[in-house]
């Protein structure tokens, strides 16, 4: 039995979501994001995700005040999602249920991680890290175990009956299964350090080939054993911090209870590979990349990695449908290269948050030039403002950035 008090705070915020999920306006972004994703856009769309939350508290807005930790972590959700459709909604939209995510366990490749760890802001949750290189020789390899999956079903019951008792009445509650994340580089950069992977890159491709064989078999089979188990989440509202609505998805004989690869989204990235050729990027993230790729209904590949330069190589993923433009690309050469056959997501550089004085039309002409570019070569156009580490501690900027790109945009 909850607290009284944790319930009727969870529930009180619980009913002004409904009442905004149930506004006309959610199911009109819903079909602007099929549009856009069918690469038929009504007009560029935006969002904002991994705000530096810490930094944000207007009012009291978003402090947590349950006792328990299960409903301070859904009471921290609600918050959250009612302070970004308060102060900078965009495109998000906002849903009448409440996922609640299987008991899934995955032991993991079995590789912890070693690192040293530097803080600059004690409330922020980006920091630096040193990592230990672990992987050096033949027998290190031995290290990375094949995944297993399993599910505590009794678990799953105890989450279920939890929302049930704080959403019944008001949103609907939906079991949710594994959403894969299944980077090659990221983990490796982890294991390695970025300057130990790309060196051995070079003096050590033979065992750097050796190390992604076992890591692609392995997300593989985990990607079976999910499939098999019935284990995989459903239809996907937000891929990567984008609205991963279509039509398209899920296949053809699609049953809830058994979730396909094939009947959701995956997205994939090679970050650490920014600075590598085309043919090394092909040769290590591509060859790869694809066999995991080829099983998903659709993709949205790239993150802060600039791949403008490396459009024929990302051609050769399957079921790609967006591609990201990090800050860090050529504009017009990614547009031109891009074209109309995937969405531009445009990722514009949330630097522009942290500077010493905020310059809301220093942002308005990096977006228009974006718009621009993406009109001029017929690109369907996503704009996404991610990894927002500060803004200086004047959320009122992130207010003016949401203002500011909506008005670029036409919405």
């Amino acid at each position: 039995m909850l607290n009284k008090n944790d319930r009727a705070i969870v529930r009180e915020l619980a009913a002004r979501v409904a009442e905004i999920a149930a506004l006309p306006v959610q199911e009109e972004k819903r079909e602007m994001w099929r549009q856009l994703n069918a690469r038929r856009p009504a007009r560029p769309m935006v969002m904002i995700d991994q705000v530096c939350w810490n930094e944000m508290n207007v009012n009291d807005e978003l402090t947590v005040r349950c006792a328990d930790a299960e409903c301070r972590g859904y009471e921290g959700m609600l918050r959250r999602m009612l302070f970004q459709w308060d102060h900078f909604p965009v495109d998000m939209v906002v849903e009448s249920f409440v996922r609640v995510p299987k008991a899934v366990r995955n032991t993991g490749f079995g590789v912890g991680v070693r690192e040293q760890v530097a803080v600059t802001d004690p409330t922020n949750a980006v920091v630096g890290h040193k990592f230990e290189n672990q992987f050096q020789n033949e027998e290190d390899l031995e290290k990375i175990h094949e995944p297993r999956i399993s599910h505590d079903p009794a678990e799953t019951e105890r989450r279920l009956a939890v929302a049930h008792e704080l959403f019944d009445g008001l949103l609907d509650v939906r079991e949710w299964g594994y959403d894969p994340y299944l980077s090659l580089w990221d983990p490796i950069s982890t294991w390695m350090g970025v300057e130990n992977a790309l060196y051995a890159m070079i003096l050590r491709p033979d065992f750097m080939h050796r190390l992604l064989d076992r890591m692609t078999d392995g997300y593989l089979a985990m990607l079976d054993q999910l499939e098999e188990q019935g284990l995989l989440c459903g239809p996907q509202s937000l891929i990567h911090c984008t609205g991963a609505y279509t039509e398209e998805l899920p296949a053809p004989g699609y049953d809830p209870a058994r979730p396909r690869t094939k009947d959701v989204w995956m997205f994939g990235l090679a970050q650490m590979l920014s600075t590598v050729s085309p043919a090394m990027f092909k040769e290590f993230e591509v060859d790869y990349a694809s066999r995991i790729c080829a099983r998903f209904g659709l993709v949205y590949y790239g993150c802060c990695d600039p791949l403008d330069g490396k459009m024929a190589e990302v051609r050769m993923i399957p079921n790609v449908r967006k591609v990201s433009m990090s800050p860090w690309v050529n504009e017009a050469r990614g547009a031109a290269e891009i074209g109309g056959d995937y969405v531009y997501s445009r990722k514009p550089s949330p630097a522009l948050l942290a500077t010493d004085r905020f310059d809301p039309d220093l942002v308005r002409s990096n977006l228009m030039a974006t718009r621009n570019v993406c009109e001029e070569h017929g690109c369907p156009l996503e704009i996404i403002l991610k990894d927002i580490s500060t803004v200086r501690y004047e959320p009122e900027r992130l207010f003016e950035w949401a203002r500011v790109a909506m008005q670029v945009v036409g919405g």
